[in-house]
């Protein structure tokens, strides 16, 4: 990092974290299989390998979603990915939390404030954050579903805010999610996984994974038992003839 380098404006910040996300969305795709792996092609972001979708109608559909976060990011609370099973029902919800640490009303946004993350740092850290999220397999396992899973976007809002109307089809109209879909929809069966997180002093984010209570009542693997031990061999044991090892 330069020591000249400027501190993120709230901008570029705003930016920044709707373009992770974009790219945070297409890799959990891929690696929880929601579609097969030769749609997607390998590519290279915050200088670590991601995968990126190559079907036209799924990225203009994410790429329309991530542009109606931005527009609500002051307000946003949450953006959860949920991963769903052919009965509609939340398996895992990647969780993006947002806390925003500056009065943004009447703040210069395309000033560099005080104190806040630089450009390269904050990319240094969503290079962790995509490390860490392409090794959730082997935390977490695969479901292995097929076909039956597919996905949602949803936006949890701060307090009692409204999504901004769009008379246009970009980005998409937001509708009323399903509860189960949503972090207030989990069952206290949940597990929750922290990713990583990242205080910008602008927009805070951190990224974590809920392992629905159902699907860990339904999908999640048993685990093996421990084979049973051998009894211990006896103190009190014949001498062993001359020349023998006891097994």
């Amino acid at each position: 990092m330069s020591d000249s380098e400027e501190t993120l404006t709230f901008n570029q910040t705003v930016h920044a974290i709707t373009e992770f996300i974009e790219v945070a969305i297409h890799t959990i795709l891929y690696v929880r299989q929601v579609y097969p792996a030769e749609i997607f092609v390998r590519r290279k972001k915050y200088d670590t390998p991601v995968f990126q979708s190559r079907h036209p109608v799924l990225n203009e559909y994410i790429s329309g979603a991530v542009k109606a976060v931005g527009d609500e990011l002051g307000k946003v609370d949450k953006v959860v990915i949920a991963i769903k099973d052919k009965e509609q029902i939340a398996l895992e919800r990647f969780i993006f939390s947002f806390d925003t640490m500056i009065e943004v009303e009447g703040y210069n946004k395309d000033t560099g404030v005080e104190d806040a993350m630089t450009p390269s740092s904050l990319g240094q850290y969503f290079r962790s954050f995509m490390i860490k999220l392409s090794m959730i397999e082997a935390q977490m396992g695969q479901m292995y579903l097929g076909d039956d899973i597919s996905f949602a976007v949803v936006i949890e809002l701060k307090d009692d805010a409204a999504p901004t109307h769009s008379n246009t089809k970009d980005p998409p109209p937001w509708i009323p999610a399903a509860t189960q879909h949503t972090t207030s929809g989990a069952s206290n069966k949940s597990e929750l996984h922290l990713i990583r997180a990242v205080n910008t002093g602008i927009i805070n984010l951190s990224l974590a994974v809920q392992e629905s209570g159902e699907k860990l009542a339904k999908y999640k693997p048993i685990p093996k038992k421990p084979p049973k031990q051998k009894p211990p061999v006896e103190a009190v044991a014949e001498e062993p003839a001359k020349g023998s090892n006891i097994q």
